[in-house]
């Protein structure tokens, strides 16, 4: 459904849940999960959270999908750093390091089984992401081969100069596994990824023939959808969140 096209006498309604699913090594984790209502069937959708953490901006994200017709689930990256404030988390996180992308992997598959399993999947799944969560859901598409379209909001990192024992590959040499249609959005204002590195991304996706499109937003820099920090830009955010839930349900049904 198209954004603010609904029927005023049929308003889409949903169903949420905090619940626990099977992550990576199958390791009990914390998730929240968001559906329309009805019978379905419903196309999936994984959110992969962003640096800050699983906070309120990604549980909403996570809702406004799920009106949008996607059965939607965030699983919560952190979850192994315990339990706390979202900023509190993030920052012990951060000290650490991050988390591994192989955990990442695990964690976002885990959350793909838990939709399919799902009575009224239409056994399609996608999978999106902002700033590390863009790329992290790069590397989740690329190492699992698993996800049926993959939208990558302002990726950093996915061009990597520096490796680390948590991140051993840079996302952008994975490109030749990918086996999905890429959407990607990014800020020409941004410096991670920057325009030269976006435009570095691209090209690899062409040198091996891969499905995608990218949009690019004059006036934007990182985070451009994030209505509570000095970086959100209402009209670059809605033109290209219009054109998420096009590609989602052009690749997903």
């Amino acid at each position: 459904m198209p954004w603010n096209q609904f029927k005023t006498d049929a308003v889409p309604t949903i169903t949420t849940e905090f619940i626990q699913i099977a992550g990576n090594n199958g390791d009990r984790i914390h998730a929240y999960a968001a559906r329309p209502s009805g019978p379905g069937p419903f196309p999936g959708l994984v959110l992969v959270h962003h640096l800050p953490g699983w906070d309120e901006l990604y549980l909403e994200f996570t809702r406004r999908f799920a009106q949008h017709g996607f059965s939607a689930i965030c699983p919560d990256l952190y979850c192994r750093a315990g339990h706390g404030a979202p900023d509190d988390i993030a920052a012990k996180v951060r000290g650490e390091g991050g988390v591994a992308d192989a955990q990442v992997v695990g964690d976002c598959v885990g959350a793909l089984n838990h939709l399919k399993g799902q009575a009224g999947s239409n056994g399609k799944v996608g999978i999106i992401g902002s700033c590390s969560g863009g790329r992290h859901a790069y590397v989740a598409a690329c190492t699992s081969r698993a996800f049926d379209a993959i939208v990558d909001l302002w990726g950093g990192r996915v061009v990597q100069d520096e490796t680390t024992e948590k991140q051993p590959v840079s996302p952008v040499t994975m490109t030749k596994d990918l086996n999905c249609p890429v959407l990607g959005i990014f800020g020409n204002d941004d410096k991670a990824p920057s325009p030269e590195q976006v435009d570095q991304h691209e090209a690899e996706l062409k040198k091996h023939g891969k499905d995608y499109e990218f949009h690019r937003y004059d006036g934007a820099g990182h985070g451009f959808w994030y209505y509570s920090y000095p970086i959100y830009r209402p009209e670059q955010a809605m033109d290209s969140f219009g054109k998420t839930l096009d590609f989602l349900h052009k690749q997903l049904g």
